[in-house]
């Protein structure tokens, strides 16, 4: 497996506390990484080091190849990145905002209208180049930062809460999106608070708490480790939930109980995998 990023011993410290601690992992080319945390994980400052924007005060980064501290130019020439924050310039056209950054990326013409062209087309804002950013929906400019990320053909796409305020229409459509983009090779990491959208885009998923990955695989291995069903009770204002090794096991527990007051079984998820290792709900 080609290697897209590897983290080893990575230490991040703030006033001698560690913010980030001891994590190593790896993401191959090509894959979909889904990383989860509740607040205060320490995953924004992952990725603030992985898009060399902090420095690790431990430990060693690559990214496509490069040493983030010794190559930080080859690490920017070769990720893309869209952040939680709308950070397209809302008083300039959406053909001015792709034009900007293809130079400040020294895209030369005619390739740099090109790619704008190609770009735009592909989310769907082609009809509205010559729109000002600050009558955009919201959805319209998020798929502006993904095509302006896109612009000087990065290896590795980062996003950051990707559609964090949008309609579930807006969303679905912003999937789909990324969906294309990783079955087209490309490498793409993404943090977010939407369970179901971990589910339906990642291929594995890296779980942080208090600075450290604390789970690292896929949803299907993380149901086989701590349980493919799930009982659930209602008791006054609080769920009480208990994994089984099978969804059959769960039925049969729910079956044999001699009270089944506000009891109910179901398939684990995601969502059930992270409170249980964390304590904390996303949100």
């Amino acid at each position: 497996m080609t290697v897209a990023i590897r983290l080893d011993q990575v230490f991040k410290y703030y006033n001698q506390v560690p913010v980030v601690h001891n994590l190593s992992f790896e993401i191959g080319a090509g894959e979909m990484f889904g990383l989860l945390g509740p607040n205060g994980a320490g995953k924004s400052t992952t990725i603030r080091m992985l898009i060399t924007l902090t420095e690790p005060s431990q430990g060693r980064i690559e990214v496509a190849g490069y040493d983030v501290q010794k190559s930080p130019e080859g690490v920017k020439r070769s990720i893309g990145v869209v952040l939680q924050q709308v950070s397209v310039d809302g008083d300039l056209t959406v053909w001015e905002n792709m034009e900007f950054h293809g130079r400040m990326h020294h895209i030369r013409n005619p390739q740099r209208q090109h790619l704008i062209s190609q770009w735009l087309d592909y989310v769907g804002l082609t009809e509205r180049r010559d729109s000002v950013v600050k009558t955009l929906s919201g959805g319209m400019k998020r798929r502006l930062q993904i095509a302006r990320a896109l612009l000087h053909e990065p290896q590795i796409l980062f996003l950051d809460e990707p559609t964090v305020g949008l309609d579930p229409q807006n969303r679905r459509r912003l999937w789909e999106v990324i969906r294309d983009l990783n079955r087209q090779g490309m490498t793409i990491l993404l943090t977010t608070h939407y369970m179901d959208e971990v589910e339906f885009l990642c291929d594995r998923i890296g779980i942080m708490d208090e600075g450290k990955l604390i789970e690292l695989g896929t949803l299907a291995q993380f149901r086989a480790k701590y349980g493919e069903g799930l009982a659930v009770r209602q008791v006054e204002d609080r769920l009480q939930s208990q994994f089984f090794p099978t969804l059959q096991a769960a039925k049969d527990y729910l079956a044999q109980a001699s009270d089944q007051t506000g009891l109910m079984v179901r398939p684990s998820n995601l969502e059930d995998i992270f409170v249980e290792l964390t304590g904390h709900q996303l949100d």
